[in-house]
């Protein structure tokens, strides 16, 4: 995968921002603090005044209201909302509102495939859509500093775009057509949670055994068992009892839902991902989708329950 080139920095950019959490917060905030005029629309109007009173730009009580913006940033839960909130609902969402040559940058974490038919249905009103989801977390969206995937089919609004992510990140990478971005996303989610799942699996058992959970990580770092999961997760946040890593159980189970989902919609012989799929579909289950990812261990310990 190729580091994509600078692109070099244009005027002051009318940019819509739609969903403002923790991690749409400090991007956006990173928009605003580039010169760019934004507009936030979220869920909470409280969210909405309190971002304006600290960052300028305007609140957009409605979709409609967004309607002037040059390019769209969704930053939300699902693709299913992304796609609910562009083109679903009575009033067609917001895309009626948007003018021919509007972008719309995708940077949730969403169904690649989804991706592509939401893309479709865009074009055909003329707006381009880019799917550019991150990695690195609430500190690196704070700092500007996030890795963004850069799907899409049209180039020239990729290129439109890229100025607008470089406010945001500091690592920019063309993955190749639309969807592709997403697809990567999860595709590297998984392998993180597949990484969280075979080292919680070692803890549980050393741990059973008679090991001590900080002499199992330590061993573990300093030996070919090592990881990111290892190093930060596990050390950090599951030996100490931290569990504060800023991420959800349920998104990480989302995404691996999606690698996995992807895998075998492409007919692809991949059971490990089926299994890291219903590990942590489990997890989710017992621990619960709003708890920190780096719990899941508390939902793989627990005796399964018989009631009924």
């Amino acid at each position: 995968m190729n580091e994509a080139p600078e692109g070099k920095e244009g005027t002051a950019m009318r940019v819509g921002f739609i969903g403002i959490g923790n991690m749409g917060w400090p991007m956006a905030a990173n928009i605003a603090k580039a010169g760019h005029a934004v507009t936030v629309h979220d869920g909470s109007a409280e969210r909405m005044a309190r971002f304006v009173a600290e960052h300028g730009g305007r609140a957009a009580e409605t979709l409609a209201d967004l309607g002037g913006c040059e390019f769209v940033v969704t930053m939300l839960p699902t693709g299913q909302i992304v796609r609910e909130v562009l083109t679903g609902g009575a009033g067609g969402g917001l895309a009626p509102h948007l003018g021919a040559g509007t972008v719309v940058i995708d940077m949730s974490s969403s169904d690649p495939l989804g991706t592509q038919e939401l893309g479709a249905a865009l074009k055909a009103r003329g707006i381009a859509l880019v799917d550019a989801p991150v990695s690195g977390g609430v500190p690196r969206a704070a700092a500007g500093t996030l890795a963004i995937m850069i799907g899409g089919d049209d180039a020239e609004a990729i290129e439109r775009a890229r100025p607008l992510l470089r406010t945001m990140g500091d690592r920019l990478f063309d993955t190749g057509p639309l969807g592709s971005g997403h697809a990567m996303k999860a595709l590297n989610n998984y392998c993180a949670a597949a990484a969280y799942a075979a080292t919680a699996e070692a803890l549980i058992i050393g741990e059973r055994f008679g090991l001590a959970p900080e002499t199992i990580v330590e061993i573990v770092n300093a030996s070919t068992g090592r990881s990111f999961v290892s190093e930060l997760v596990m050390k950090e946040h599951v030996v100490t009892g931290r569990f504060a890593t800023g991420f959800q159980l349920g998104l990480l189970a989302k995404d691996v839902k999606i690698a996995a989902d992807l895998g075998e919609a492409l007919g692809i012989e991949a059971p490990v991902s089926r299994l890291v799929r219903e590990r942590w579909s489990l997890a989710r289950e017992r621990v619960g989708a709003e708890r920190d990812h780096s719990e899941a261990i508390r939902g793989w310990t627990q005796e399964p329950d018989r009631k009924g």
